[in-house]
């Protein structure tokens, strides 16, 4: 265990965050799904407006980097734009 104050300190925030980011990322994961099971390309789009959004937020609060939030919008955007032409 720790034994300084700032070291006590730390694992309190360290677990705040963890906490903050594991939720954040669940988050993120359940809109990925949602818009990876669309089945119509309206439904798509929709979903794929939300998880626009939920990465966005997501990423500018630092929990994940942006290009990796940029990397799932491109191939989620293929994937609807695939509903389109199908």
């Amino acid at each position: 265990m720790a034994h300084h104050k700032s070291a006590i300190k730390r694992i309190r925030q360290t677990r705040t965050k963890k906490l903050y980011n594991r939720g954040n990322k669940k988050i993120m994961r359940i809109a990925i799904r949602k818009v990876r099971e669309a089945t119509d390309y309206t439904e798509g789009m929709t979903l794929l407006n939300k998880a626009y959004s939920i990465l966005d937020r997501v990423t500018a609060h630092g929990v994940v980097h942006k290009n990796t939030a940029a990397n799932k919008k491109r191939s989620l955007s293929a994937l609807i734009k695939k509903l389109k032409v199908a």
